[in-house]
């Protein structure tokens, strides 16, 4: 047994290091964690078009498993047909209806302008009116500035081209992701401890099959909603019923702030027709919002994730101000992603608490 009087100074040398090394670790994982959310910041606009990319990935796989379970075929030959399938139908679509929406499309760019003058003219004598008036410019005002309107013109050249750019950015990252999604899933799996890797692969099944859902209920939602509309403009008289019904069913795509952005343009061309058929157009609107959120929504979303809308307000004023439009879009499907994460790796697997996967 060694009875030898301990140094102090050693040991005081040896605390000296214990505590610069922890020191130095927190510092770098202090360091390391700014770095990855400064990457993160400026590559957040990426993030988002390949996680746009994945989400359409996942609906085309979705199908083509549902296929395959309901057919036997294999899981190639399933795929293949869900894309003929879309592809056919999109090419259906356009043949029946591709020229009645283009001519709208072009009597909705030249009644538009036509439908502002006549809101200001009617509304432009009230306080109201007349502020938003003096806040949108005449297309006479804007041509007259040269100057401002060749900053516009570049401003939206430059919007256009990013957009074109974004689509076929996602394009291309869903035919890589789609046509063989399980090299992307192991490479994620392997990034995981070994005995961690099958929890990873419960985590990336219930993603899946949870954005699977929405995405299917989602476009059930926008087609209901594109169809109804379509029709109630038609029986109140409504010209250019088919592309505002159109235009409301994609924007429905948009939580809270899509059917807004659906119903200005319906509003100001039954403007040209009346006040009284602008107020029956909101009404429309109105109904058929609550419908869709009251019996549609309700009805596809009992086996999905449950988002509470102030969440959803809250993922789209972040988002939105991170990433513009994009981010707007996308934010229910990401807070759905983040509500699962959160569930699986922190309630249930860091608290213990196990009741959370049964709701």
């Amino acid at each position: 047994m060694d009875n030898s009087p301990r140094n102090p100074d050693t040991d005081l040398t040896k605390g000296r290091e214990k505590l610069w090394q922890k020191v130095l670790r927190t510092l770098g994982i202090t360091l390391g964690a700014l770095l990855i959310l400064l990457l993160i910041g400026y590559a957040f606009e990426v993030l988002l078009l390949i996680f746009a990319a994945v989400l359409i990935a996942v609906f085309f796989r979705g199908t083509a498993e549902v296929v395959s379970r309901s057919t036997g075929l294999s899981s190639g030959w399933s795929l293949t047909f869900v894309l003929a399938g879309i592809l056919t139908l999109m090419a259906l679509t356009t043949w029946l209806l591709a020229s009645r929406i283009s001519e709208q499309v072009v009597l909705l760019s030249e009644e538009f302008p036509r439908a502002v003058a006549h809101f200001r003219d009617r509304f432009g004598h009230t306080e109201w009116g007349n502020r938003l008036s003096e806040e949108t410019p005449t297309v006479s005002g804007i041509l007259a500035n040269e100057e401002g309107w060749l900053k516009r013109s570049l401003g939206v050249l430059s919007t256009t081209l990013g957009v074109i750019a974004d689509i076929y950015i996602i394009l291309f990252l869903t035919i890589f992701i789609t046509a063989q999604p399980f090299v992307y899933r192991k490479g994620i799996v392997l990034l995981f401890p070994l005995a961690k890797r099958s929890r990873a692969e419960e985590v990336l099944d219930t993603l899946g099959d949870t954005l699977y859902k929405w995405l299917l209920g989602k476009l059930f939602s926008m087609l209901v909603v594109g169809i109804f509309t379509t029709i109630g403009l038609s029986l109140l008289g409504i010209p250019l019923e088919l592309v505002l019904g159109l235009i409301a069913g994609l924007l429905s795509f948009i939580p809270n702030f899509g059917p807004i952005l659906g119903l200005v343009p319906a509003v100001m061309v039954a403007l040209l027709e009346g006040p009284y058929q602008a107020l029956y157009v909101i009404m429309l609107y109105v109904g058929i919002q609550i419908v869709e959120s009251n019996l549609i929504t309700p009805l596809v979303q009992r086996r999905m994730i449950a988002i509470p809308p102030a969440l959803i307000i809250i993922a789209q004023l972040l988002l939105g101000i991170f990433s513009g439009t994009l981010g707007l879009i996308l934010a229910t499907p990401v807070i759905a992603v983040v509500m699962v994460l959160v569930k699986m790796l922190y309630i249930h697997d860091t608290l213990g608490d196990t009741s959370i996967m049964e709701d």
